[in-house]
């Protein structure tokens, strides 16, 4: 089982390379500290399974993006609290197991390996959570509406649309890759239930707060200040000429 371990932690990435460095049927690959790096190795290198140190915290929505680009790749959440809400948040975000905080070395290596083999080994309780929750997302989906079921990130990602930013300009202000940006403009406009960037961009103007965002409002602002300070050069060069 090839794998990659990501954690913003260098004494934990050495003793799970350690760990694994004795264990038969597990081919540690590489380390790395984080999403960004992740998206790089995984570019380079096929893996079965990744391990996502989760304690620090991870951006879902880019999780989510990840996952979408690599659906051959098993992601493990490492370090979450067994409680069905996280379990679930994870499994939303393309995570397809998890290992508890209170999990020893040999329970984590064999929930890599039930992960590797399409198993996903949890508590009764847990699965019990999972059942109600599945049944609660689905009588929340048939009542939604299209704009609540945003996420934040895609909802800065609407507000940009909306201010009239190409994908490359997105990617710069959210930091985030070229693809991460087409993924979400792909849910926006298929939640929105609209063909195109025009139709998204009428809709932010027709409604506004399905996609607020104080990134946007920045962005809104630095386009406008550059759009006057254009105009003022223009006016200056046209002054000096007449």
């Amino acid at each position: 089982m090839d794998l990659i371990v990501m954690t913003p932690v260098r004494l934990l990435s050495d003793g799970l390379a350690a760990c694994f460095a004795s264990r038969e049927g597990v081919s540690l690959r590489d380390t790395v500290a984080d999403l960004h790096c992740l998206r790089n190795a995984l570019a380079t290198q096929e893996v079965v399974v990744v391990l996502i140190d989760v304690t620090h915290g991870v951006d879902l929505d880019d999780m989510r993006a990840l996952a979408s680009e690599h659906p051959a790749v098993a992601f493990v959440a490492l370090g979450l609290q067994d409680q069905c809400q996280e379990v679930v948040r994870c499994g939303r975000a393309g995570f397809t197991g998890y290992v508890s905080r209170t999990s020893s070395i040999d329970e984590l290596c064999q929930a890599l390996s039930d992960v590797a083999a399409g198993r996903l080994s949890c508590s009764a309780e847990i699965s019990g959570g999972l059942l109600r929750a599945l049944f609660g997302m689905d009588a929340h989906s048939r009542q939604s509406t299209s704009a609540e079921t945003l996420t934040r990130r895609e909802g800065e990602v609407l507000q940009l649309i909306g201010h009239g930013l190409s994908n490359k300009e997105i990617a710069r202000e959210l930091r985030v890759s070229l693809a991460t940006v087409k993924h979400h403009v792909h849910n926006v406009l298929e939640k929105l239930e609209v063909s195109g960037r025009a139709q998204a961009m009428r809709r932010v103007r027709d409604t506004p707060w399905i996609a607020s965002s104080p990134l946007a409002s920045r962005v809104q602002r630095d386009r406008q200040g550059a759009e006057g300070q254009h105009q003022e050069t223009w006016a200056k060069r046209m002054v000096g000429q007449s």
